[in-house]
């Protein structure tokens, strides 16, 4: 970790777990110089060792505002995070079983494929959501905000379904050389929607009392005491909600396929433990230096003492479960994936789909995806390299569990 400071000016210190700043690319330094001007910063800026320039705020980045909440620093994918289960059945057993459709982890991924849509794809009928029948039952809770009504009736559609992008289902194998599912997703259209309207009422607002935040850094905020910030709070915590509610429905009907098809090639069915589900793209008020502030945490996992987390790389790559050390200085976090390399426009210009799907055939990896044109905006070579992302942290988390892409379903 090094600290980028420039003493006898009003910005704050930037702490930053690489090695030196030549690993960062300057659009997402530039960005976090703005955070650390920010006038009710905590502290300091942390960037994560996956860090890369975002909308407004890098990915990778943590703030801890004083009384104060940006949209802009929690993203338009609110809650998205990751979740996992670990199972009883060998990797071994699913590459080895033939199947009608090949080998019992195509059989597997094809039938992910089929059953959760993926992408711009929703459900054509109105699914259970606990999440969404609570909501409708406190409607006065948001009803102030009229436009984004509609999206409560329209997340009906929406709950259990993937997204495209870098979110994904896969199947994936531990050192032990025993399956894991893991998934990645967040709030789709409903948290879009909300996180893209409380930024337009915050730019509205900021220029109406000539805050001392320049436009251009497109962080406008909300005072979290303010009708506003409240109401942004309360949306934002509704779109978590939906989103780790979606992980868990999804979640849970991977389980069924898998075991669905276990049962009927291998005769019996999974045992599945240690379950996870955690966010990455959200705001809580959390304690930190003896003051009450709302952590902003936007491609980061939180990361207490003893608490377990989710990084995943890219297909094809390594993932880690890790248990977090507690480190103060990050605000008890750390980063949530492997960071860009190349931005999607970049990745489809240098890497051709023909390299990508000898890459994943050579590693034996099975896709299952409806449009391949796309796949190489997911390499692994759009990526860092995971392990040096994992070794750059290491006193913020420790490895629990590494695991290694077996068969994958992207939207």
């Amino acid at each position: 970790m090094f600290v980028k400071y420039y003493k006898n000016t009003k910005m704050m210190p930037i702490k930053i777990w690489l090695p030196s700043e030549e690993h960062i690319e300057e659009k997402c330094m530039e960005q976090a110089l703005h955070l650390s001007k920010l006038p009710f910063i905590h502290k300091w800026v942390a960037l994560m060792p996956d860090t890369h320039a975002g909308k407004g705020m890098p990915i990778g980045g943590v703030i801890a505002c004083d009384g104060a909440v940006i949209p802009n620093a929690v993203g338009v994918d609110i809650g998205c995070g990751m979740a996992f289960v670990q199972t009883d059945i060998s990797a071994e057993e699913l590459k080895e079983t033939v199947t009608g459709s090949g080998s019992l982890v195509q059989t597997v991924c094809g039938d992910i494929l089929r059953n959760i849509p993926t992408g711009f794809n929703h459900y054509k009928k109105p699914q259970i959501s606990s999440v969404l029948d609570r909501a409708k039952a406190e409607l006065n809770r948001y009803e102030a905000d009229k436009e984004l009504i509609p999206m409560i009736d329209d997340g009906y559609f929406q709950i259990g379904t993937l997204g495209g992008g870098n979110h994904f289902i896969e199947l994936q194998q531990d050192e032990e050389g025993m399956i894991c599912i893991m998934l990645h997703s967040g709030s789709r259209h409903f948290g879009n929607m909300v996180g893209k309207y409380f930024n337009e009422i915050a730019k509205e607002l900021n220029e109406k009392w000539h805050t001392s935040v320049d436009p251009e850094w497109n962080l406008p905020f909300l005072p979290a005491d303010t009708e506003e910030g409240r109401r942004y709070l309360e949306w934002m915590q509704l779109s978590m909600d939906f989103a780790y509610e979606n992980r868990a429905v999804m979640l849970a009907k991977v389980k069924e396929l898998l075991a669905k098809h276990t049962l009927k090639y291998l005769g019996r069915e999974p045992v599945f433990s240690g379950e996870i589900n955690c966010h990455h793209n959200y705001a809580a008020l959390e304690n930190h230096y003896g003051k009450n502030v709302y952590v902003h945490r936007k491609g980061a996992i939180r990361a207490r003492e003893g608490e377990l987390g989710i990084i995943p790389g890219a297909m094809g790559s390594y993932s880690y479960i890790v248990r977090g050390k507690g480190c103060e200085e990050s605000f008890m976090s750390s980063s949530h994936g492997a960071g860009r390399l190349y931005s999607r426009t970049a990745a489809v210009n240098t890497f051709s789909v023909e390299k990508v799907m000898c890459d994943l055939k050579d590693l034996s990896v099975v896709l299952a995806k409806h449009n391949k044109s796309d796949v190489a905006e997911e390499s692994r070579f759009a990526y860092k390299d995971i392990d040096m992302v994992i070794a750059n942290e290491s006193e913020l988390v420790e490895p629990v569990k590494k695991l290694f892409t077996v068969g994958v379903v992207k939207g």
